[in-house]
């Protein structure tokens, strides 16, 4: 009799962890759509407000900060709301922020524009402070860098799709509007043209806040699973015990670091391709669509890891070996030049694409009742995305913008490698 009493209960719990999965998913490409939109927004706003490098670095800033600022307040927020409607909430208010940054770039007020990144920025903390542990905790830990390996397809493939949707949209014809203002006979006509190019943001995130708010209804309004961080396993136990304080977990603050670090590589590959290939003298017709290569390059480094882990090998050793390929990659991109040098540049996105399935679960395993704050703080050092591609901009302002690349990326990888191969076992 229990056997077959009991199957229904089984059923329902593999169709709502498949439930889960699936929504999650399309999330994912949610983040990974708007995220990844900031690579060709460097070119459209240096070009529209008349910015140099450095100034057009602050969208990536205004965007990623954001998470620094609102991860821990999220996680405030996930504790009286429970993760499905903290998602809800979290799209909610990037339907916002695409409001808000549609509105002030067609005026042409660069502050409001970095505004609405800024607050898109902490709908998406929200969303990720709920969702990155939501996926750990649908199954096995062992299996954590699987699952997040298919969030991250979904997350890549919006990622090659957005600034190709983007170019395509708003950045047609841009070597020709650029010699159109150049020659533009009077200052009311330079502004008549780049008050036009401005304007052409409005009408698609105005669209993408339309569908952000019927998303996040819809969430609010499904029956996804609303699950909450288990206690340690066994395994773990021996790290919780006498563990009352989140600073009792020095793996965890290795992972934030590496976290941190982490994004800066994989945001400046992404999004500072485009600034890196005109370097070469590249036209901006032919670098508008070089972040869908780094994230056309990530997308087939998922299905690479989502292949070998963990059948072959385990997460934190295809984490090490992740690393030394970006020290080798970033090293052949120093060493040649143009489109040469842009291709390992864009390679990057293979070498990036298994380090957030690694470190994530790698980090928060064993937090018990620690988890949601210790996801928050992983969660904050994505701000890792605001500070790297802002200081290769400065950085290439002194030293050859390969140099300055260089000077990054090592000995971030560096740091990588170190938690793959022995920081993730600190106790």
């Amino acid at each position: 009799m229990r056997g077959p009493m009991s199957s229904p209960k089984v059923q329902a719990a593999k169709d709502g962890e498949a439930t889960g999965i699936a929504t999650i998913a399309i999330l994912f490409f949610i983040f990974g759509f708007v995220a990844w939109l900031n690579g060709p927004l460097i070119s459209f706003v240096k070009l529209a407000f008349n910015l140099d490098d450095v100034n057009a670095f602050l969208v990536p800033m205004a965007f990623y900060l954001s998470y620094f600022f609102l991860a821990l307040p999220a996680s405030a927020v996930l504790r009286r709301t429970g993760m499905k409607q903290g998602m809800a909430i979290g799209l909610f208010v990037m339907a916002i922020g695409s409001v808000v940054f549609g509105e002030f770039t067609t005026m042409r007020q660069y502050s409001g524009t970095l505004t609405g990144l800024f607050i898109m920025g902490a709908g998406l903390a929200l969303l990720q402070t709920a969702s990155n542990p939501y996926v750990c905790i649908l199954g096995p830990h062992e299996s954590a860098a699987r699952r997040v390996a298919l969030m991250g397809i979904c997350h890549k493939f919006a990622g090659v799709i957005a600034p190709i949707f983007f170019a395509s949209l708003v950045l047609g014809d841009l070597d020709a509007f650029d010699a159109d203002v150049a020659r533009a006979p009077t200052h009311e006509a330079r502004e008549v043209l780049l008050n036009a190019f401005a304007a052409r943001v409005h009408g698609p995130y105005m669209l993408m806040a339309a569908l952000l708010a019927m998303l996040g209804l819809w969430i609010a309004r499904s029956r996804l699973p609303d699950l909450k961080a288990a206690p340690a396993d066994a395994d773990d136990r021996a790290s919780v015990s006498g563990a009352s304080s989140i600073f009792d977990f020095p793996h965890l603050w290795l992972g934030v670091l590496c976290l941190f670090l982490y994004v800066g590589v994989e945001v400046l590959a992404g999004d500072t391709i485009g600034l890196y290939g005109t370097g070469f003298g590249l036209s901006l017709e032919a670098t508008r669509f070089f972040t869908s290569y780094t994230l056309f390059a990530m997308l087939v480094g998922y299905v690479a890891g989502l292949l070998v882990v963990p059948r072959v090998v385990s997460q934190q050793t295809y984490l090490a070996l992740s690393a030394a390929l970006g020290v080798v990659l970033t090293i052949g991109a120093y060493l040649t030049t143009g489109y040469a040098s842009v291709a390992f540049i864009a390679a990057l996105g293979f070498a990036n694409a298994m380090m957030w399935p690694a470190i994530f679960p790698l980090a928060i395993r064993g937090l018990g009742a620690h988890t949601e704050t210790g996801s928050a703080l992983l969660i904050m050092a994505i701000s890792g995305g605001a500070l790297m591609p802002y200081a290769f901009g400065l950085l290439k302002e002194h030293v050859d913008f390969q140099l300055a690349y260089l000077l990054l990326a090592i000995p971030s990888y560096l740091y990588i490698f170190y938690f793959g191969a022995r920081g993730w076992r600190a106790k």
